[in-house]
């Protein structure tokens, strides 16, 4: 088999992870919402909420106070399947803090075929703060739909794009579950027929590697 030089397509999918390492994995979301500033009041002034016999508390249960290890989130053959020639160990990307944003990605080039998976843990400090980035992300990605008994809501979207003649297909499965969002991205490419993979075929991979990340999360991995 002649070799080829790295496709425009491939190049433009890996510097994504470059990039994202240099960055600390600023996701495009944005950070998690930072506390608010507490508004200054005069000594021994109380607030409209606060008691006059006891301090105020407002701690917050989390189910989820930090996230699994991305990387051992997906199953070794569900990696050799979906991402066939990679390192089923994975990559993980550096985070500016792994107890509430883990990311692995793992991506291989066999032949003519290229395929990437990326599994992403973003923790969040309740339940609603969850629900909002999870409707934010599928308001962003409209056109897909729901995925029925995936964690407490879930949502798959797939997408096709073309460059200089070359298809790729990528599938986004976004999974709210308590207070974390679980994210799977999933795409590919044929180099030699400048085809994608079928849109089931995408979908389908993204849903069963979302299953799995979903599955370690609530088994406490990590």
């Amino acid at each position: 088999m002649r070799s080829l030089p790295l496709p425009l397509a491939l190049t433009a999918r890996i510097s994504p992870v470059a990039v994202l390492a240099a960055a600390g994995w600023a996701l495009s979301s944005g950070p998690l919402a930072a506390p608010q500033a507490a508004e200054h009041k005069p000594a021994g002034e109380k607030t409209e909420t606060q008691s006059a016999s006891a301090p105020s508390t407002s701690t917050v249960s989390k189910a989820y106070p930090a996230a699994p290890a991305p990387c051992e989130s997906v199953a070794k053959k569900t990696v050799e399947s979906l991402v066939p020639g990679a390192k089923t160990a994975g990559k993980e990307i550096p985070s500016t803090d792994s107890k509430l944003r883990r990311t692995c990605s793992w991506n291989a080039l066999k032949g003519y075929d290229y395929r990437w998976l990326d599994v992403s843990f973003e923790l969040m400090e309740s339940d609603e703060a969850a629900e909002k980035a999870y409707k934010g992300r599928t308001e962003e990605n409209s056109g897909g739909g729901a995925v029925p008994g995936l964690g407490d809501s879930a949502y798959s979207i797939v997408n096709l794009t073309t460059e200089d003649k070359q298809q790729t297909r990528e599938g986004q499965v976004f999974v709210r579950a308590s207070n974390a969002l679980v994210v799977v991205t999933y795409n590919g490419s044929d180099f030699e027929s400048k085809k994608a993979p079928s849109t089931e075929t995408i979908n389908k991979g993204a849903i069963k590697a979302a299953k799995e990340a979903v599955a370690a999360l609530e088994g406490g991995k990590g």
